[in-house]
């Protein structure tokens, strides 16, 4: 299953509206591994489309794109040319009260005939061929409600028996320390049960892990602690997963606010270094390659031009 992290808002679909604000919301994206859910554990938290579609669902693994809202929204915009590229299928909506309200038409029309499906804040897309799932989040949380959100989430997805999740996230550049100056900005982080299945292959392709930092710099650099500046609820997710026994994977970048689709290209072609889910059109992974198709909603991700009677 593929998540974005939440903790900045990805913008709305064409003609969306909502109460989220500006792009500098943030939010992440997550991707796991998992069985499409049962029946009895989807009702708690999915509400399926019509009858006919969710009959034929399949049986899945999925990537949780159920972003930890963060910084540039690079989770999101990642989760978006995974859905576009892989041409997912919308299977259901992922029902809860801890995320802002929003609707907007079809962030991924290609035709007149789809452009006015209507989107909302937290949809379920599946890949039935690759065993994939993934869950995308389209605006902030609510005040007070990031813990019960990652309840609910791990919830479903241990519910559904999902092999695995992979969370999309992002944290500023600005708070690296010195240690994360050097090399790539790109790092990881693997839950102790999927460390066991995977640890070796992450050694393989010489990713870093994301580094610890002091808990009281300057006063004691011995106690080191899990520090992810801008990454909403990615350190949450990642904690609670640990615990709850749960194969989770954290892909983030580092980067500042701005125009962040390079961050995403960046960030999706890390993570297809590993899973494979598009073939590779070029050695360097962090190419921004022409092998992700860019959904049509981004043409309006910064709003429209500026008025010609202005000049």
């Amino acid at each position: 299953m593929i998540l974005p992290a939440a903790g900045s808002a990805a913008p709305p679909p064409p003609g969306g509206t909502g109460g989220h604000g500006s792009r500098a919301a943030s939010s992440v994206p997550v991707l796991p591994f998992l069985p499409c859910p049962s029946a009895a554990a989807a009702r708690r938290h999915v509400r399926s489309l019509p009858p006919r579609r969710a009959r034929r669902r399949p049986r899945l693994y999925g990537l949780h794109s159920g972003h930890a809202v963060s910084v540039g929204n690079v989770g999101q915009l990642a989760v978006d040319l995974v859905i576009s590229t892989l041409d997912m299928t919308k299977v259901g909506y992922f029902y809860t009260d801890c995320l802002v309200p929003m609707v907007g038409n079809n962030p991924y029309a290609t035709a007149e005939e789809n452009s006015t499906e209507l989107s909302i804040n937290a949809e379920v897309y599946s890949l039935p061929s690759k065993k994939l799932v993934v869950l995308q989040i389209r605006s902030p949380f609510i005040k007070n409600k990031y813990r019960p959100f990652c309840e609910a989430l791990l919830s479903w997805v241990k519910g559904s028996s999902c092999a695995r999740v992979v969370v999309l996230s992002s944290s500023h550049a600005y708070q690296r320390d010195d240690e994360q100056l050097l090399g790539t900005p790109l790092r990881y982080l693997l839950t102790p049960d999927l460390e066991k299945a995977v640890g070796g292959l992450m050694q393989e392709l010489s990713w870093k892990e994301m580094e610890k930092a002091a808990a009281y710099p300057g006063i004691n650099d011995t106690d080191k602690v899990l520090h992810i500046p801008g990454g909403g609820i990615t350190k949450l997710l990642f904690t609670e997963s640990c615990s709850k026994g749960i194969q989770m994977a954290v892909l983030l970048k580092f980067c500042s606010e701005g125009d962040n689709i390079p961050d995403a290209f960046v960030l999706v072609n890390y993570l297809n270094e590993w899973l494979q889910l598009v073939k590779s059109e070029s050695n360097n992974s962090t190419d921004s390659s022409s092998q992700w198709k860019i959904p049509s909603s981004w043409r309006l991700l910064f709003g429209n031009g500026l008025p010609p009677a202005l000049f």
